[in-house]
């Protein structure tokens, strides 16, 4: 699938990139963190000296007249539109250049709040998810979006290194997608431990509360945000956007944690008897919901459509605008965060919603 729509062969014009302006109250933070685990090998590169992960870190912050957070960096951008076929379309200083609303290195905001990790696309950087995470740590959360080396077609480490998408070349044909699942998974677990353990991470320790941490996934990143639930009861309640779930009995490990699908209609609705939801759905015993979106595509639910239209280079085979996408996932998403992590009732949660007439509610 294309990362952007269909587009000309002449370079569009050059345009001024915006994430959406988060509603919550908060200003946001971002520090960006390079974690190594250095008590396990990496699967994709054994030789490699532990397993290395970047972590945006966004957070509630004090006002601040700081220097703007990057949306990329622009070696990250041109591999990124190589990879898609889009090098000559769109500038990558384009792309690198988007706002996002955030602050570099702000001071955080006072108070304790929960964690929300988040976990992209396979091939996809975490960069994809920026506004999802900008708009949670506006309401309150501090987000983690994290980066699996060799599994991204460009995340700069440090040093300026670009480590090659290994992963992209043996998923499929050597290695199944479980692998990737449950490597995301201990991924995850590590950068809890060092967000909220005595390493203290990025000095972030102080404002999360480590009773209260959920995890969300786009695609292969929404089943290791079920995989790390399952593998690590620290983490309360999590949410799949449009990934199948690829390991063996998907959802027979979080007891009555709860969890939540959201995908496009045609690929995860009922009608789909190819996929896996509706045997995992089955299998979970606590609070719970299918749902999914009439016109979506597969990156509906990242920042991709919303910038492509900015460029004007919409997909011309996903219906749904990009920016309606965007309202949709932040609203379900920090509904689903809201209830399960500080305890707000959600009315929008408990069935089909005049204003979101394209979210449809699968099983009770």
């Amino acid at each position: 699938m294309p990362l952007l729509g269909a587009a000309p062969a002449s370079s569009a014009p050059a345009a001024v990139l915006e994430l959406p302006s988060p509603a919550g109250p908060h200003p946001v933070g971002r520090r960006t963190l390079h974690l190594v685990d250095r008590h396990r090998a990496d699967p994709w590169v054994p030789a490699a000296r532990g397993r290395e992960l970047m972590v945006s870190v966004s957070y509630p912050a004090r006002p601040s007249g700081g220097v703007p957070a990057a949306y990329m960096t622009e070696s990250e951008a041109q591999r990124l539109l190589e990879a898609k076929g889009l090098a000559g379309v769109v500038p990558a200083a384009t792309v690198a250049g988007t706002r996002t609303h955030a602050q570099l290195d702000a001071p955080t905001a006072p108070g304790r709040f929960p964690l929300v990790l988040l976990s992209p696309g396979f091939s996809m950087p975490r960069t994809t998810l920026t506004a999802l995470a900008g708009e949670l740590a506006a309401r309150g959360y501090v987000v983690a979006a994290v980066d699996h080396a060799y599994e991204s077609v460009g995340t700069e480490f440090p040093g300026g290194r670009v480590p090659p998408c290994v992963a992209c070349d043996r998923v499929g044909v050597d290695v199944e997608e479980a692998v990737v699942v449950e490597g995301r998974a201990a991924d995850l677990s590590f950068v809890i431990d060092a967000l909220t353990g005595h390493r203290r991470a990025g000095l972030l320790a102080h404002v999360i509360d480590s009773r209260r941490i959920g995890v969300a996934g786009h695609s292969i990143g929404g089943a290791a945000a079920m995989a790390t639930m399952a593998a690590d009861r620290r983490v309360r309640a999590g949410v799949n956007l449009d990934g199948g779930f690829f390991v063996r009995d998907a959802g027979s490990g979080l007891g009555r944690r709860p969890f939540m699908m959201v995908g496009a209609e045609a690929v995860h609705g009922p009608a789909n008897t190819a996929g896996d939801w509706a045997e995992t759905y089955d299998r979970l015993r606590g609070w719970k919901r299918w749902l999914t979106v009439s016109g979506a595509g597969h990156f509906s639910f990242t920042d991709i459509p919303w910038l492509a239209e900015q460029l004007g280079l919409p997909d011309p085979e996903v219906p749904l605008p990009g920016e309606r996408g965007w309202y949709i996932t932040r609203d379900y998403v920090g509904a689903f965060f809201d209830l399960h992590l500080r305890g707000i009732p959600q009315p929008l949660l408990q069935g089909p919603a005049p204003s979101h007439p394209e979210v449809e509610f699968h099983r009770p």
